[in-house]
């Protein structure tokens, strides 16, 4: 029969929304460079770029919830869009080694013709660094925490417990809103600024942009806890709520590693604030 389908694999339907995506993503780096630099149009340019990536979200992930509940997730396109989320996470992977690279060879040969740095670490303008014991342990509990709590939520969708999907959800977000809160506020009482020394903008760059990665991530379970109430997840298909653990565990370990190598190694032998 002509036209019918024998395979198990899901062709795309021409879709115009990659094609603004992009030209939102042109347009959004584009409005970040002339906000960089001061211009009229900034604000403008920018603003355009955010609300065209927002509607390429909510459009372009409509069609894929519709896809699924349409049937065309088969078990090979499950296979595959599994493959894509690992390779995802193993680019952010190669991402965050980039700042832990910056950070050990900062650490490792300080600059000894800079009066700042003075050949030591952390820098000998940097009078005091964060106590690693304190509020960066205590959001090292929470995330540790949230990572528990997303898996029991995992575990409830695969056992059809839908009431423990949720509450597993509720509490994954809510400790992720605490973990960004806590951030915030150990930023905003930090005893070093941004710039000035390596150490500064490695901390910053590093713990910064996972602290965006948690935001990304808070955003994703959001999304589906929404799915949860409005029974989208089955026992046998729920790869969205899938991909956003993985994602979440992500965060977690990186974390780990952040706790471990930036704050408490990094700061050694320095006073704490």
């Amino acid at each position: 029969m002509a036209g019918a389908k024998n395979h198990d694999y899901h062709i795309l339907a021409p879709d115009i929304w990659p094609l603004i995506g992009a030209a939102s993503a042109l347009t959004f780096t584009s409005g970040m460079v002339l906000f960089m630099h001061d211009m009229a149009s900034a604000k403008l340019v920018l603003g355009l770029g955010i609300a065209g990536l927002i509607a390429t979200f909510f459009s372009w992930f409509s069609n894929i919830i519709k896809e699924a509940h349409a049937g065309d997730h088969t078990p090979v396109v499950q296979l595959h869009l599994r493959y894509g989320m690992i390779l995802f996470i193993a680019s952010e992977v190669m991402f965050f080694v980039g700042w832990f690279w910056s950070w050990f060879d900062f650490a490792l040969f300080p600059n000894q013709l800079s009066e700042v740095v003075a050949g030591q670490w952390p820098p000998k303008a940097i009078e005091a660094v964060m106590d690693p014991f304190a509020l960066p342990l205590l959001n090292t509990l929470i995330l540790l925490c949230s990572g528990t709590t997303v898996t029991w939520a995992h575990h409830s969708l695969i056992h059809g417990d839908r009431d423990g999907l949720k509450k597993g959800l509720w509490a994954t977000i809510a400790l992720g809103v605490l973990f960004s809160a806590i951030q915030a506020y150990e930023y905003a009482h930090a005893p070093f600024g941004f710039g000035g020394n390596t150490y500064g903008s490695a901390f910053y760059m590093a713990t910064g942009f996972h602290g965006f990665h948690v935001l990304v991530g808070t955003i994703f379970l959001t999304v589906c806890l929404v799915r949860a109430y409005k029974g989208h997840f089955t026992p046998r298909q729920h790869f969205g709520f899938e991909a956003a653990a993985w994602y979440w565990h992500f965060v977690d370990v990186v974390w780990l590693f952040l706790f471990v190598v930036v704050y408490v190694w990094g700061g050694w032998g320095a006073a704490y604030h």
